[in-house]
């Protein structure tokens, strides 16, 4: 069965991203990070490849060819050519995967608690990840970027 999380976060995303992007790829897995436009993606992009200086994500976008060997693929289509064992959905980005998860192992919705309309979309989802009698654990993230789970 799909594991689905929600994360709260208090960090912005660039921060709070690379570093579960990070814990995925040490399990081995592939991940599809969607978002919810084509302006997002490109600063994500440029976000992997910039959040530390001593690192850098291996990832790529649909249009930069070779999506389906990519262990990190941004996208804001519902492709998964890279067959990815983690979806993460970030910034509004449709969510129908939380209801119908396919083959995923992992389903991540991460959104901005100080950003209403997130917040809002979030709880949404939640009620009809429930709704549809799936398990989903929601996660909170402290100011130092640790995360707790509160249900």
């Amino acid at each position: 069965m799909t594991e689905i999380l929600f994360y709260h976060m208090h960090q912005p995303i660039e921060k709070a991203l690379p570093a579960l992007l990070e814990k995925t790829l040490q399990r081995g897995w592939k991940a599809v990070v969607r978002v919810g436009g084509e302006d997002r993606l490109a600063a994500l992009d440029e976000t992997l490849w910039t959040y530390r200086e001593d690192s850098f994500l291996p990832h790529g976008t649909e249009t930069d060819g070779d999506a389906e060997r990519q262990p990190v693929l941004l996208t804001s289509s519902a492709s998964a050519p890279n067959k990815a064992n983690v979806l993460f959905l970030v910034e509004n980005a449709p969510s129908e995967a939380l209801t119908e998860p396919g083959d995923y192992e992992r389903i991540v919705l991460m959104f901005d608690g100080n950003d209403e309309d997130q917040i809002g979309k979030a709880r949404e989802d939640w009620k009809k990840t429930r709704a549809a009698k799936l398990e989903a654990t929601y996660w909170q993230q402290s100011e130092q970027g640790s995360w707790e789970r509160k249900a």
